[in-house]
């Protein structure tokens, strides 16, 4: 290309919750002026609105009926993702424990998963420098053209632990068996389940500090970026 400009480059991270694909998604981004994409935020909010709209989340026909109502909108700046539905800022309220308990029913039905997934492609085409994106099937449904697919792992002790750290005061014991539950929800959908692709670089980060994950992750894209 000319000027030497850096082609743009698209990095999918996926993984089950509490490995650090946040913080290492968007540290990256940030230190190599991509784009970034929480893909799980997408879903939570659709969740949320499903919840606030008094949507019956045990009948997947009801969700499916009124998945392309909402008007979600993703800010893709890794110093400050926003989410907004029908214009309304949810950063916070997505994050409560109702929608993470009805956020694994309301993301296996088809059509929410099309729709966001439609979404997800979008902002990826748009993203003029790159972008790097994290979720669950990213790598091998959303981009499985993506220039890097990385599958970041950890034990179950590791992942309940960093979850509970982050929810204050939340138990340990009880934020484990969570993280099961919705692993296993999320491996075991029909569509686009929790997987890793097979061309992905599997990263345990149990024994890593976060730095490391994110000195391992950008050392894995600059070597994409020396043979593109």
């Amino acid at each position: 290309m000319e000027n030497g400009a850096a082609q743009p480059v698209i990095v999918a991270i996926d993984g089950p919750s509490g490995t650090g694909k946040s913080s290492t998604s968007k540290a990256v981004a940030a230190q190599l002026g991509l784009s970034y994409l929480d893909t799980g935020a997408q879903y939570r909010a659709i969740t949320w609105w499903m919840v606030s709209n008094g949507i019956d989340i045990d009948d997947p026909t009801a969700i499916a009926a009124v998945a392309g109502k909402p008007e979600i909108v993703s800010g893709t700046d890794p110093a400050d993702p926003t989410i907004t539905v029908d214009g309304t800022d949810v950063a916070g309220p997505i994050r409560t424990p109702e929608v993470t308990s009805k956020v694994s029913a309301v993301s296996a039905v088809p059509e929410v998963r099309a729709r966001i997934t439609e979404l997800q492609r979008s902002l990826a085409a748009s993203a003029e420098r790159g972008i790097v994106v994290e979720g669950r099937d990213i790598g091998t449904t959303v981009l499985p053209d993506a220039d890097l697919k990385i599958f970041l792992t950890a034990s179950a002790e590791a992942r309940a632990a960093r979850r509970s750290g982050e929810l204050k005061g939340a138990d340990v014991q009880s934020t484990r068996e969570a993280l099961i539950k919705r692993d296993a929800a999320d491996s075991s959908r029909k569509t686009s389940p929790l997987a890793k692709a097979d061309d992905a670089v599997e990263v345990d980060t149990t024994e890593l500090t976060l730095a490391q994950v994110i000195e391992c992750v950008v050392t894995l894209v600059g070597e994409k970026r020396a043979v593109k």
